[in-house]
């Protein structure tokens, strides 16, 4: 089924809706998790562009991914991270996403309004138009455990 599962973290609350819902679907398959986080703020740029030294921000994004890979692994899931730095966000999801073969992505979603989502942009909705690898999408905060 899934050999290479994406899963997008944004560093926020909303990721351990995601985490939670793909760990018992990796143990299930078997498959590879590959947890990304895009620094795609100015200075994230701005670093990757002069290959200055990170910034506090992008020393708590590596911390944070590699915090989640290492309970992934205690786990037994297969599981590495990718930073990305210097692109918008789905650019470096789909970079990412293409350059390791995965057959899923998985996220997310914070549930703005569509006038939000208007104003604000959405990476998912984004995504989905410019991708045909399969994307689960779960709404953070209305994923119930039994």
């Amino acid at each position: 089924m899934y050999k290479k599962i994406m899963v997008t973290l944004d560093n926020s609350p909303a990721d351990r809706t995601i985490l939670d819902h793909i760990q018992p679907l990796a143990k299930l398959t078997k498959a590879e998790i590959i947890l990304v986080h895009v620094s795609d703020g100015f200075v994230a740029q701005l670093q990757d562009q002069l290959n200055l030294q990170d910034s506090e921000e992008i020393k708590d994004d590596r911390a944070y991914l590699e915090q989640e890979t290492k309970n992934l692994a205690a786990e037994n899931i297969n599981v590495r991270s990718v930073l990305v730095q210097g692109k918008e966000p789905v650019e470096g999801i789909l970079s990412v996403a293409l350059e390791n073969q995965c057959d899923l992505i998985a996220m997310a979603t914070h549930g703005h309004g569509p006038v939000q989502d208007l104003l604000l942009g959405s990476v998912a909705d984004s995504l989905r138009h410019q991708t045909s690898i399969p994307i689960l999408m779960i709404r953070s905060g209305n994923l119930r455990h039994p």
